[in-house]
């Protein structure tokens, strides 16, 4: 039995689901693998979601940094940022100490990380090898909101990765030593019975658009309920458990479902920030999407790109966003943006992981 260290970084929900598809598909085809989830912010999550796999363990460790908003809004805070980072990065060696300590003591045979540098430098500092495997890195994604010297320490742990996976909207410089491959989207499996359950729940007459409107679980701006969004006509809408609105055509997804996938399946139209997780499952249900655009995140600029260039989606303003109304016309206009419906990767990407894990 080989132990694999998996650490997923602590910037929302987002990384956590998708993990929780690949390591899914990982144990499926491989019963010669236990898995040693190492993250913070949504354990609680992952252990729910894991709760009946006996060749999964967690260990309670803080990852990484990820992103800090300014207040009411989804732009980032560069002068908090730069500091959370700044401090993050003064600590790192203690913190790499504890990871190497771990990973000899587990016995750690190989490393994949969405998209942490702390598993990816532990595994180095063993020579024990490593897969980054994301959309993008930090290093990327800090480009012109953190210090000079912050970018190149980020810079130095990742190109330590033995092997590098790049997801749809990557836009990364070559990392790995080994051996690099691209991938398309992917996301957790949907079963089609649950999505018609919810559209039934939410629309019994059947007769309403169903909007899931997702601005990501570390959003709470406070604004949201005054929107004129929630009054358009013949809508549902779905959000999140920590969205703060209340209204007879809200809906809110249950604080303790785990497989929130299929909400994002049973709607007409999703409506979200760039966040890779929520419009990867879009996709691979072929909802339509409209992206609110964030002009200050590197990240979600390649994913746009991405998406625009491949006809998946059309684009909000946020200050757009305060007069919308969702009408028919609208919902039709980016149903035709995505002409283009893709498959579901997560099986295919578990099996060139599997083939690295076999190969050490």
């Amino acid at each position: 039995m080989k132990t694999i260290a998996y650490y997923i970084s602590d910037y929302g929900y987002g990384h956590a689901t998708r993990s929780t598809a690949i390591i899914r598909e990982l144990l499926k085809q491989n019963e010669q693998i236990e898995i040693i989830i190492c993250h913070l912010f949504a354990l609680d999550f992952l252990q729910q979601s894991f709760r009946h796999e006996n060749r999964v363990m967690f260990r309670k460790v803080a990852t990484d940094v990820g992103y800090v908003l300014k207040e009411n809004s989804l732009e980032p805070d560069a002068e908090v940022l730069n500091d959370n980072v700044s401090s993050y990065v003064s600590e790192f060696s203690i913190k790499l100490n504890h990871e190497t300590l771990f990973m000899k003591e587990k016995n750690v045979s190989f490393v994949i990380s969405d998209i942490s540098p702390l598993g990816i430098a532990g595994a180095s500092s063993l020579n024990i090898p490593s897969l980054g495997l994301s959309n993008f890195t930090w290093h990327t994604a800090y480009d012109g909101l953190v210090e000079e010297h912050l970018l190149s320490f980020l810079h130095e742990q990742y190109k330590q990765m033995t092997y590098h996976f790049s997801l749809a909207c990557s836009n990364e410089p070559h990392w790995g030593t080994k051996e690099n491959q691209s991938f398309g989207f992917y996301s957790r499996e949907i079963d089609n019975s649950e999505v018609r359950r919810i559209r039934k729940e939410i629309d019994p007459t059947g007769k309403s658009q169903i909007i899931y409107f997702g601005l990501g679980m570390k959003v709470d701006i406070g604004i949201l309920s005054e929107l004129p969004i929630w009054q358009s006509p013949n809508c549902k809408f779905i959000v999140s458990s920590n969205v703060n609105v209340t209204h007879p055509n809200v809906y809110k997804i249950p604080q303790d479902e785990l497989e929130t996938q299929h909400y994002v399946a049973a709607a007409d139209l999703v409506l979200t920030k760039a966040g890779w997780g929520t419009i990867s499952e879009a996709v691979c249900a072929g909802v339509p999407l409209l992206i609110t655009n964030r002009s200050g995140m590197k990240e979600d600029r390649h994913t746009i790109d991405y998406l625009v260039h491949h006809q998946l989606c059309d684009l909000i303003e946020w200050k757009e966003l305060e007069s919308l109304v969702v009408t028919p016309l609208l919902i039709e206009t980016c149903r035709r943006q995505q002409i283009n419906r893709y498959k579901n990767e997560a099986v295919h990407i578990a099996k060139e992981i599997n083939k690295k894990i076999n190969s050490t």
